[in-house]
C-alpha cells in the first residue's frame, strides 16, 4: 500500500511533532517534512512536492492562508488540507475561496488520517463544525446577472446543483446528459467565471447566486 506524502506546517513544535508521531503510526501516512511558518511551509513545498499539505492557519510571519495563495498560484494542482482550533467564519470563507482541499480542527486527530485519504481523492473535506457554518454566513439575496458573464440557462442549472453539492453523475442524471457532457459545461463556466475549481464555484453560487 502507497503511503500518503505530506508536510506539516505549523508554528508549535509540540503540535508537530505529536502529530508526526500520530500519523505515521497509522501506517499510511509519511511525513515528509515539518515548517515551523508559512514561509518554511513555500519552500518545503517547492522540495518535496508532497501528495498534501497539511497546514496551520494561524503562524508568524507568513500565515496559512498567505502560504496557501503563493503555493496555490506556483502549484494550481496543489492540495492545502487546513488543520486548526480556530473554526472562525472569515478563515473558513478565505480557505474556500483560494482552493484549499478541506479545514477541519485539531481536535479531531481521528479524522485527519480519513481526511488525507479525501483530499487525495481529489475530493474537499469539511469537520461538523464547519460545515453547520457554511450555509450560516452565505448572503440569503442575489443581483447576480448570468448575461454578463454570458452564462446560459443549462449552465445555471449545473451551478446551482454544483452549489448543492451534487456530483457529476448526478447532475447527468437529473439533466439527461453524459457526465462528459456535464464536465465540459463546468470546465467552460470555471472558465467564464474565472474560478479555479467547483468547491470554487460552490463558494461563488452561495455567496452570488443562491436566493
Amino acid at each position: 500500500m502507497n503511503k500518503i506524502n505530506i508536510l506539516l506546517a505549523d508554528d508549535d513544535p509540540v503540535v508537530t511533532s505529536s502529530l508526526k508521531i500520530i500519523l505515521e503510526a497509522s501506517g499510511e501516512v509519511n511525513v515528509l517534512g515539518i515548517a515551523g511558518s508559512g514561509n518554511e511551509a513555500i519552500e518545503l513545498f517547492r522540495s518535496f512536492s508532497p501528495d498534501v499539505l497539511l497546514m496551520d492557519i494561524r503562524m508568524g510571519e507568513t500565515n496559512g492562508i498567505s502560504a496557501a495563495k503563493k503555493i496555490l498560484k506556483e502549484f494550481p494542482d496543489g492540495r492545502i488540507l487546513f488543520l486548526t482550533t480556530f473554526s472562525d467564519d472569515d478563515y473558513i470563507v478565505e480557505a474556500l475561496r483560494i482552493g484549499a482541499k478541506g479545514y477541519i480542527l485539531k481536535q479531531d486527530y481521528e479524522g485527519i488520517v480519513p481526511a488525507l485519504k479525501t483530499v487525495l481523492n481529489g475530493k474537499t473535506v469539511f469537520c461538523s463544525d464547519v460545515t453547520e457554518k457554511i450555509a450560516a454566513f452565505m448572503p440569503s439575496e442575489s443581483d447576480f446577472d448570468p448575461k454578463s458573464f454570458d452564462l446560459g440557462e443549462k449552465e445555471m442549472e449545473i451551478i446551482e446543483m454544483v452549489g448543492k453539492g451534487l456530483s457529476n453523475k448526478e447532475i447527468a442524471g437529473c439533466l439527461y446528459l453524459s457526465e462528459g457532457t456535464v464536465r465540459n459545461y463546468i470546465s467552460g463556466i470555471l472558465l467564464k467565471l474565472d474560478i479555479r475549481d467547483r468547491t470554487g464555484l460552490a463558494v461563488f453560487y452561495c455567496e452570488h447566486i443562491k436566493a
